[in-house]
């Protein structure tokens, strides 16, 4: 009996071992040093889809080198339809991997915690009442520009992907102008899914420090309070004992406020919306950024990775029925009238009031370069820690009047399809029609000189809010507020939103004047306007005393008469997009 026993335990033990071995990922196949390619993470995915009926693969679009965007829907009762799985009432979580591919860690963990999870069948339960939706590689260009030398600052895997695509972009940079083909596959594909929670698995680079992994949350004024208090109090709470339990102390996001030195205080900040958590946060979906530390081994930052999914997995399982019932009411709170009476936060900006916190760091010394002449910081191998401000109080310092919808005109058609990306619902206009509405005149616009991810952005201007009546076209896009997509919708079309189609340079052919007077037709004409305007000649006079470069340009001093006269462009320098803020008249005009 005992020989029985004992043959049975070596043959199962055996079986365990040929099957782990069977489904062991490149990165374990390699002593947990490598990271594998787009093909070989491609033909492990679908190795899994085979084998599992809980695992389907998708491709949710193209890359600009026409790779597949590889979508993994991993759910234990084979669900794959959006609509379905949402009606099961399961969570959905999308955890996305490779937006930075250099930054590979939560692919390898990713791969290997589904492997676990639908092949090993660990952890049971775990999948109940979460539904994943599981991104390997999102810069699928970017991560085959495959090299030992792409991240200078990062210890291991032995070769990776690069930071950018092939068109030279950060992805991370583009949730709002949707420039990238990458990133318009993917909104349309969030927008399909609408998943309840998302994680982005990063690497950082920055000061050296004690901890495997940081992460961040947008808890500091623009997400919605209800999920606010829940992400901080209840998941966040939650998650973070459990990987301290794991062995993986985390801390937030670590932004030093003089670069480099811990004992100048961390301080937080409140995200653009160019930043995938920010994006989703603003969506009314909670967003988790996991960045773990470049100077750990690879191994290290992988095992950090995968607790941190899996714990995560397990709190949202818990904690599904809530945090579905809180999206449902941040949605209906943005949809609801009494958000737009409130003047909406466009910017924040950090306090200077702080509190003091242990720092698990590393000790280190101030150095003088003998290349550059100036301090750096050098860090040792001692362990230690600090007692530091941590500066974690916000207010917000710029507002937008929200209206009950926005009008584009049809014209502005580049600015109406990045909308419709964004998943906005727009209405078109039935009929030509003049409409009075609010919108901006701009003076002293400035762009940056060196180019910002492919554009050269409006980095300051002066604006005042006019009130003017305008022809609208049929098929001009009415974009009604009440809707769930609204904060999203402000940062786009308010001028000052962070990240807004103006900055980006959408508007950017406003600023043009397109028509001139020849000298020979302005000298007598300015003349003229001078001798007959005594008002004029003394805000000519005052120009010129106050701008110097002016008073000694001939052509600037004509134009500037021309544009007293009413040969001048009236739309130059008009903001197209209107505001409307009269309830009645938007749920009035006739549209299609």
């Amino acid at each position: 009996m005992n020989y029985f026993l004992s043959s049975i335990f070596v043959f199962l033990s055996i079986t365990s071992i040929a099957q782990n071995a069977k489904w062991a990922t490149y990165f374990e196949l390699s002593g947990k040093k490598e990271t594998p390619r787009y093909q070989e993470t491609m033909d492990y995915c679908k190795r899994l889809e085979l084998n599992s009926k809980w695992i389907h693969m998708i491709s949710f679009g193209k890359s600009a080198m026409g790779k597949d965007l590889p979508l993994m829907v991993i759910d234990n009762q084979g669900l794959s339809d959006p609509k379905v799985l949402h009606a099961s009432g399961k969570l959905v979580l999308l955890i996305q991997a490779c937006i930075h591919p250099g930054e590979s860690e939560g692919k390898d963990a990713g791969l290997m915690l589904i492997r676990d999870l639908v092949i090993g069948k660990k952890f049971p339960g775990l999948l109940d009442h979460v539904s994943i939706l599981f991104i390997p590689i999102f810069n699928v260009d970017g991560h085959e520009r495959f090299g030992q030398y792409n991240r200078i600052n990062q210890n291991g895997p032995l070769e990776m992907g690069w930071r950018v695509t092939a068109n030279n972009l950060n992805l991370n940079r583009d949730y709002l102008k949707a420039d990238a083909p990458e990133m318009q596959a993917w909104l349309k594909m969030f927008n399909s899914w609408m998943p309840d929670f998302f994680i982005d698995t990063h690497t950082t680079d920055g000061a050296d420090y004690q901890y495997v992994m940081t992460y961040q949350m947008e808890l500091y004024g623009d997400m919605d309070p209800g999920l606010t208090d829940w992400s901080k109090d209840i998941f966040l709470k939650d998650w973070s004992a459990q990987l301290e339990k794991a062995g993986f102390p985390v801390f937030p996001y670590i932004e030093f406020r003089k670069w480099h030195d811990p004992e100048s205080g961390i301080e937080i900040s409140v995200g653009p919306p160019m930043l995938s958590q920010v994006y989703t946060s603003l969506r009314n979906r909670p967003g988790l950024l996991l960045e773990t530390h470049m100077l750990k081994a690879y191994e290290q930052r992988v095992s950090a990775t995968y607790e941190a999914l899996k714990i995560s997995i397990g709190i949202l399982g818990q904690e599904s029925v809530i945090l579905k019932k809180l999206i449902r009411q941040a949605d209906e709170n943005v949809v609801g009238q009494e958000f737009r009476k409130i003047d909406f936060p466009l910017r924040f900006e950090t306090l200077n009031d702080s509190t003091i916190l242990n720092f698990l760091g590393i000790e280190y010394q101030k150095v003088k370069s003998e290349i550059t002449g100036e301090d750096y910081y050098q860090y040792g191998k001692t362990k230690t820690t600090f007692h530091i401000p941590y500066f974690d109080k916000t207010k917000p310092n710029l507002f937008a009047r929200l209206p009950e919808a926005y009008i584009i005109p049809a014209e502005w058609k580049t600015v109406i399809d990045r909308l419709e990306l964004q998943g906005i619902k727009i209405k078109r206009l039935a009929r030509d029609t003049t409409l009075t509405i609010s919108t901006w005149k701009f003076s002293s616009p400035k762009w940056q000189y060196n180019p910002y991810e492919g554009r050269h952005p409006l980095t300051s201007f002066e604006s005042n809010e006019i009130s003017i009546s305008r022809d609208f076209s049929a098929g001009s896009a009415i974009v009604d507020m009440a809707q769930p997509g609204a904060k999203i919708i402000a940062h786009l079309l308010e001028p000052k939103g962070n990240g807004s189609l103006l900055y980006w340079g959408f508007f950017d052919a406003i600023f043009e004047q397109k028509e001139y007077a020849e000298n020979y037709v302005m000298e007598p004409l300015a003349a003229k306007m001078l001798a007959e305007n005594p008002f004029l000649k003394t805000e000519f006079e005052k120009k010129k005393a106050v701008d110097t470069v002016f008073a000694k340009n001939p052509n600037a001093i004509l134009n500037w008469f021309y544009s007293k006269t009413p040969y001048w462009d009236n739309r130059k320098d008009i903001y197209p997009v209107g505001k409307i803020f009269d309830r009645k008249f938007v749920d009035v005009l006739e549209t299609k």
